[in-house]
């Protein structure tokens, strides 16, 4: 592979990651759905999953060029790279315009989720009635979680640990958004304020239960997509049709919170028709945006198609 060619993989999967970033900081958004709509996502889950066993060889044979091959060191750079300079600036704005335009921005992601749905659905090869047992326990999964009502909990170490290992695992599940999770969990906005505020103690606890939720999820989503591709792919699918339910652009807010800046953002809300909605439902504009964000999925699966096939 040429040094031009490696620069521009680099560059893509950056941008990939960005693009994951920004998804997993809002709730209702799966980073792992962007990762499955840029292609890379079954990628991620086995470089992941090599990582504990590429550290084994590491302290047996001394070698860091081993290493880095095993774990596809630069591939998981980029990406990770990517997430990290998103959530500290593109998710500002992706934050900004769901507290501004909450019905477009979610026209848009009911478009991409929705699109990435039926293309996950086309790689489920065995289709039995098991199969659909599973993709079912998937949409109820996805449809209870994103229905739950939020809890409170208290900012225990051991807590912020347990919020981190589980809020990872949900955002590199598609469908599932790691946001959401730690908003059920009581723990976003704890997480959010440390962001900003830079404690880095907090910071440091649930980034080790991230790794750790991380590294051990990996493997299990590794194995599943070993021994049991098509039940893998039907579950997912399953989460992404589930998840919908949060992302629907109309909604009637039943509870509010108070976030980080003493704000007062919704909390707890209701699906509603957009005849029913009290403010501009501006229709046309979201589900133009719902028509453009299913358009950029296909054309991502036109294009990697095509690839397969050149």
């Amino acid at each position: 592979m040429s040094k031009v060619t490696q620069l521009k993989s680099l560059i893509t999967n950056l941008l990939k990651g960005i693009g994951m970033g920004a998804a997993d900081v809002v709730p209702g958004v799966s980073g792992g759905t962007i990762a499955f709509i840029t292609g890379i996502y079954e990628e991620l889950i086995y470089s992941i999953k090599n990582a504990p066993a590429a550290a084994k060889d590491l302290v047996k044979h001394r070698s860091i060029k081993m290493f880095w091959s095993a774990v596809n060191g630069k591939f998981l750079l980029s990406v990770f790279a990517g997430i990290g300079i998103s959530i500290i600036s593109l998710a500002q704005i992706i934050k900004y315009m769901l507290a501004e335009y909450p019905v477009a921005l979610n026209g848009f992601f009911f478009g991409l989720i929705a699109a990435s749905a039926v293309i996950l659905a086309k790689e489920i090869k065995s289709k039995t009635v098991f199969t659909y047992i599973i993709l079912l326990a998937g949409i109820a999964g996805a449809y209870i979680i994103s229905s739950s009502t939020p809890a409170n909990t208290p900012d225990a170490p051991w807590v912020i640990f347990v919020s981190g290992t589980i809020a990872i695992c949900a955002m590199i599940l598609p469908g599932i958004s790691g946001s959401f999770i730690l908003l059920l969990m009581g723990k976003y906005q704890t997480i959010i304020e440390a962001v900003s505020d830079v404690n880095v103690m907090i910071l440091a606890v649930f980034a080790a239960g991230c790794a750790v939720g991380l590294l051990t999820f990996a493997q299990l989503l590794g194995w599943l997509f070993k021994k049991f591709k098509s039940l893998t792919m039907a579950i997912l699918t399953g989460f992404m049709i589930g998840s919908l339910t949060k992302v629907w652009p109309w909604k009637n807010t039943l509870q509010y919170r108070m976030n980080s800046k003493g704000e007062q953002v919704p909390f707890i809300e209701e699906n509603i028709l957009p005849g029913d909605f009290a403010g501009d439902p501006m229709i046309v504009i979201t589900v133009l945006l719902c028509l453009l964000g299913s358009g950029l999925v296909l054309s991502l699966q036109f294009v990697k198609s095509h690839k397969q096939t050149v």
